[in-house]
């Protein structure tokens, strides 16, 4: 409930919505209302309750001031559950109309719009959403089972289709190394496209459709069209902004990257996703002193963080501190890391001398592939930092013919360094596109 109200509100674009991960921290919490506005940085809060009863629906909802505590409107619903996503439209364009908000036609519309949903499939859409970033292998095989099933049950359902498209990019990524790319991101496509052709008002599809026209079309033109599609149907979308900005960082473009990563996390500045972002882009910007800093504040938040102890150790790299660096990409192992996440240890390894342990790094990523997809990039950067070239090149050939998405980032990453001046990396650049 609480997510796709959200996700209504976000769509007005004269208002500035936090994201669903930072505000449900405050769940149940003792915090007043300012001190919530104030570490949120919002004007006013949304409060309220949702009881369920059999078939039917009720929801309670007041806007508080949040510099004052004061109430500016309540109101209570009851509908069919079915029309639970016509109800959240309603409150939303109550919302906007008590607060002054002039609604273009368009978003008038679009909150006008009949939105009637199965209730078993709607709950089967919430539990795939839970699971999308459970972090690991297993949580994403469960949404997709559960998005699969939210599309079985109600076969219009349009986000049901979204988040398939969004389960088959995670598992066809370089770090979980489920599907191969060539499985993966066709699959995601077409999923994608479903979505958009029940429901063209959606910006939910266009972030996987513009993920997999970067990373497996290698189309750049068409992958930004799509990424500034999602952000004007839904400014507030900050799955939207984080991922636009990874793909204009890897193509050297850093103001823009940065400039999109912090607009993602000012709308959801309690999410570790959005934090660990804006550190990555600086990374790949080479401004690490500024980027350990936004892993640190991510592990602060959740110290078993994979992510943030994966590019901290990237980064620390960078500053030639090989013992904090091991240390933190032990961790990100430890913590389910594969693919590139168990390649950049190996990495490390070679870098800091420890020839041994990074050749065994690539015979676990080897037998790794028996059982699952081997992102070959990830063999490849463990060759680069034991100064084998020709290993390296060989690896990151075979990145490019299988679709690695990593191939999409040679251009940046600071673990190709040894290899830039090697004229086959260049030559590889060229026709991956990015000289």
């Amino acid at each position: 409930m609480t997510e796709e109200l959200i996700t209504d509100l976000a769509q007005i674009r004269s208002l500035r919505v936090i994201s669903r991960t930072s505000v449900m921290s405050y769940k149940g919490t003792k915090k007043r209302v300012p001190d919530i506005g104030r570490e949120l940085n919002v004007d006013a809060v949304l409060e309220g309750s949702v009881q369920r009863s059999g078939s039917r629906v009720r929801i309670t909802a007041q806007l508080v001031r949040a510099s004052t505590d004061q109430h500016l409107w309540a109101k209570s619903y009851e509908r069919e559950l079915r029309d639970v996503l016509a109800l959240q439209s309603e409150v939303a364009g109550a919302i906007a109309a008590e607060i002054g908000v002039t609604l273009t036609p368009q978003e008038r519309s679009r909150l006008a719009a009949n939105k009637a949903v199965n209730p078993e499939a709607y709950e089967a859409y919430l539990k795939g959403r839970y699971h999308l970033f459970g972090g690991n292998a297993a949580d994403l095989q469960k949404s997709l089972e559960d998005f699969h099933r939210a599309a079985e049950i109600q076969p219009d359902f349009a986000l049901a289709y979204a988040g398939i498209a969004d389960a088959y990019n995670r598992l066809g990524s370089s770090a979980i190394s489920v599907l191969s790319p060539k499985e993966a991101f066709p699959k995601s496509k077409a999923a994608a496209t479903r979505a958009l052709e029940l429901d063209p008002t959606l910006a939910e599809p266009y972030v996987p459709l513009a993920w997999s026209s970067f990373v497996f079309d290698r189309d750049w033109t068409t992958a930004e069209s799509q990424y500034q599609k999602a952000i004007e149907r839904n400014p507030n979308y900050s799955s939207a902004r984080r991922s636009y900005a990874v793909f204009l960082a890897r193509l050297g473009r850093f103001d823009e990257a940065i400039q999109e990563a912090k607009r993602g996390q000012e709308i959801d500045p309690l999410s570790l996703e959005a934090n660990v972002n804006v550190g990555l882009v600086l990374h790949l910007a080479r401004r690490d002193d500024d980027a350990i800093s936004w892993f640190r504040r991510t592990l602060d938040m959740n110290p078993n963080f994979l992510r943030a102890h994966w590019l901290l150790g990237l980064t620390l790299m960078q500053k030639n501190r090989l013992e904090e660096a091991i240390a933190e990409l032990q961790k990100a192992v430890e913590l389910s890391g594969g693919g590139v996440v168990l390649g950049s240890l190996g990495y490390a390894y070679a870098v800091a001398g420890r020839r041994a342990e990074a050749l065994e790094v690539v015979d676990r990523l080897e037998t790794s592939s028996k059982g699952r997809y081997l992102a070959p990039a990830a063999v490849s950067i463990v060759f680069a930092g034991l100064g084998d070239k020709d290993q390296a090149m060989s690896w990151l050939e075979r990145a490019n013919e299988e679709r690695d998405p990593w191939a999409t980032d040679i251009k940046v990453q600071p673990m190709f360094d040894s290899l830039r001046s090697d004229p086959r990396f260049q030559d590889l650049l060229r026709r991956v596109g990015l000289k």
